[in-house]
């Protein structure tokens, strides 16, 4: 399993490779999100850890743009506890996750195991095909239409959408949501995360984002169209 650490600081760079390599990873590291890209595109990188805060292209920029071309799970850094909007704005970007500033080994690693994890489930091929309104999902190739041009989601975007769909006019609270997508990392999230991809959502399906509705005090439902 090759990681590739995108992050400007030398000290952090050779923390997380004794973390990583101890773990019995393979390390590879970048200075900057342009050589992290670079590096992306001309050899098979399994993980990346990205760091949000570097100079030239920041960790949200390099992010976006490793999403153009790569679906590989992206872990992203911050030394500072940002806001909700600062969440959003690197799950919109595409991270699978986002982790702050210290942090242990035992939570850098649960949290790398636990998006290897998803990621292998979402490799599973179902074969289901679903049309609700302008918006298509297919399974089986994990890929999203809305009026016929394909929308980018994460993962866990993903995940989240089809289980709705597989689920339509169902009520869920943000905690059956919770242990459905998250599993035994629950205990890692909150509701306001799941509040979160469900903004996201919304707006990366554009006006196909409306069917999934606020349920006031029960939780999130998806309508038929």
């Amino acid at each position: 399993m090759k990681i590739l650490v995108i992050d400007d600081e030398q000290t952090m760079q050779h923390l997380l490779r004794l973390m990583l390599e101890g773990a019995g990873y393979e390390v590879l590291t970048a200075p900057s999100g342009e050589e992290g890209i670079r590096q992306i595109r001309t050899q098979k990188i399994d993980f990346v850890i990205l760091d949000v805060l570097m100079g030239g292209m920041d960790g949200f920029a390099a992010c976006a743009e490793i999403r153009r071309f790569t679906p590989v799970p992206i872990l992203m850094l911050t030394a500072i506890a940002g806001s909700e909007a600062d969440k959003v704005k690197g799950l919109r970007a595409g991270a699978d996750d986002y982790m702050v500033k210290p942090f242990s080994k035992q939570e850098l690693l649960a949290r790398i195991e636990a998006i290897l994890r998803r990621s292998q489930m979402a490799n599973v091929q179902v074969g289901s095909e679903w049309v609700n309104g302008a918006l298509e999902l297919n399974e089986a190739m994990r890929t999203v239409r809305v009026t016929g041009k394909p929308v980018a989601l994460t993962r866990r975007e993903f995940d989240l959408l089809a289980f709705l769909l597989r689920h339509r006019e169902q009520v869920f609270s943000r905690e059956q949501l919770m242990e459905k997508l998250w599993g035994e990392q629950a205990y890692n999230v909150t509701t306001r995360t799941v509040d979160t991809h469900i903004k996201t959502l919304r707006i990366k399906l554009g006006e196909a984002g409306s069917a999934i509705e606020t349920v006031w005090g029960l939780g999130y439902k998806l309508v038929k169209r």
